[in-house]
C-alpha cells in the first residue's frame, strides 16, 4: 500500500495484509487502479479511500481490522 499511508493507517494496512487472502488484496489493488481520479486526490483522501476498500473486503469475510490492545 505504498503511497497511500498518511501516517495514521499503518496498523490498519498491516493487519489487513496479514488477515486477507492474496486474491482479496489483488482485488483491492485492481479497484485502486480503476479509480480514474486517484492522482488528483490528496494523501489523506487516498488513504481514506484505500482504508475503506480494505474495510469492505474484510467485512464480507466477517473480519475486523480493529487492533485489540492488552489492558495493562
Amino acid at each position: 500500500m505504498l503511497g497511500y499511508n498518511d501516517g495514521r493507517k499503518k496498523t490498519l494496512f498491516c493487519v489487513a495484509v496479514n488477515l486477507l487472502e492474496l486474491q482479496d488484496l489483488q482485488s483491492v489493488l485492481r479497484e485502486i487502479e480503476r479509480k480514474p481520479d486517484m492522482e488528483t486526490l490528496t494523501l489523506k483522501e487516498k488513504s481514506a479511500f484505500v482504508a475503506g476498500l480494505l474495510q469492505d473486503a474484510t467485512a464480507t469475510k466477517n473480519i475486523s481490522l480493529k487492533l485489540r490492545k492488552k489492558k495493562g
